[in-house]
């Protein structure tokens, strides 16, 4: 099993073949916001309409705002797709981080710019 070492924050080189991405997030970080959001109740629902502009647009809003979000997706929103498909191409188009996905429940985290 070829070795990783770390260049850059996250980003990791093996020592043979192409650089892999990992999660930016350290399994302490990954620890707070799960204890954090797991009593607070979903604050963004996704139903028929998916993962659209505006939703995008309100999840950018409140991980600004809040640095994690707690989403929930309804069954109607699935459309044919898993949960975890979902949640991490909305990571992907707000630059954040997918720490965890339960079900039809996930939770996103991205730091805050400085």
């Amino acid at each position: 099993m070829p070795k990783l070492r770390q260049k850059d924050a996250g980003v990791t080189e093996k020592t043979k073949g192409e650089p892999q991405v990992t999660s930016e997030l350290t399994a302490g970080k990954k620890r707070y916001v799960k204890r954090v959001l797991s009593d607070a109740r979903p604050t963004i629902w996704i139903g028929r309409s998916g993962a659209s502009e505006d939703l995008l647009k309100e999840v950018a809003k409140q991980l600004e705002k809040n640095k994690m979000v707690k989403v929930k997706i309804f069954k109607s929103g699935l459309a044919g797709h898993e949960a975890k498909q979902i949640a991490s191409e909305i990571a992907e188009q707000t630059a954040s981080s997918l720490v965890e996905t339960r079900g039809h429940t996930f939770m996103l985290y991205k730091r805050r710019k400085k």
